[in-house]
């Protein structure tokens, strides 16, 4: 390649003529391929490279140009060999593509600027503010599908059965009965109603029960409460953030469309056409 530039610098030269330029700096409008008169830039390889899963980024940069340009070239025949074949649906689904994905763009900078230390900090103060402190419970339970069985059991239990044992042999609850019936930790709202009712309900160390859940029958031990540590801001971090960016995304639809010139004059129509693809058709 040195070897032909210098071969025609030189017969420029000796021509009296004047060498052109061969090559300009690469910019997003550089054309890279025309097909059939459309032109290919630089900048939709680029964009291309952008959207490329992470391992195929890191290819060769001669593999990725070659497998991106030739890419974009089969694509746009594709695309030209449509011509007017494209059908009101497809043209539709175009441009609802393009209106998703431009609404997207709308919102990226909401999103970005949404949370801050300072957004984080009042959502959490916020939810804690006036929060009662929460009773968390530490209980064991043998669940039996009819109440005469766990009649039984608690009758060997109050004359002196161990719980654990009775739960390993009996329970169906097969999880926690393994563990002798054993649930660990838990606070209010994991678990359903009746039972829930009978363990705030219930005297530590005494067993409670029979009580009936869609599950069976259930005899109830809780062994020991405490109050439950508060979550810390760490902890709930993501949380409150996609709650900030909800509320932020859902502000600024609002003023948007409040600021805009809003008709409907399609509230008339019977809602069953939307399932009618032969509107498509006319």
């Amino acid at each position: 390649m040195a070897k032909a530039m210098r071969f025609l610098a030189g017969m420029a030269l000796s021509m009296g003529l004047a060498l052109p330029v061969l090559a300009q700096e690469p910019a997003a409008d550089t054309v890279v391929a025309v097909v059939n008169g459309t032109n290919i830039t630089l900048g939709h390889m680029i964009v291309a490279r952008e959207s490329l899963p992470e391992q195929y980024k890191t290819l060769p940069n001669e593999v990725l140009f070659k497998g991106i340009l030739d890419q974009l070239i089969q694509q746009t025949a594709l695309e030209q060999s449509l011509a007017d074949k494209i059908t009101k649906a497809q043209t539709i689904q175009i441009e609802n593509d393009r209106r998703g994905y431009l609404s997207n763009i709308a919102l990226e900078a909401v999103v970005s600027t949404a949370v801050t230390d300072t957004a984080l900090q009042a959502a959490y103060d916020a939810r804690f503010k006036d929060a009662a402190p929460q009773t968390e419970y530490s209980a064991a339970h043998i669940l039996v599908d009819s109440e005469e069985k766990a009649n039984e059991l608690k009758t060997q239990l109050d004359g002196g059965a161990d719980f654990a044992e009775l739960a390993k042999a009996n329970s169906t609850d097969t999880g926690s009965g393994a563990n002798g019936g054993d649930l660990g930790w838990f606070g209010l709202g994991m678990m359903v109603k009746p039972f829930e009712e009978a363990v705030v309900a219930a005297e530590i160390g005494k067993v409670a029960g029979p009580i009936k859940t869609d599950f069976g029958f259930h005899l109830i031990l809780v062994n020991e409460t405490r109050v439950a540590a508060q979550p810390t801001l760490d902890d709930l971090r993501d949380e409150l953030a996609s709650e900030i960016e909800q509320a932020a995304v859902e502000a600024y639809v609002k003023s948007l469309t409040d600021a805009a010139t809003v008709e409907k004059p399609g509230e008339g129509i019977d809602p069953a056409v939307l399932s009618d693809l032969t509107l498509l058709d006319k």
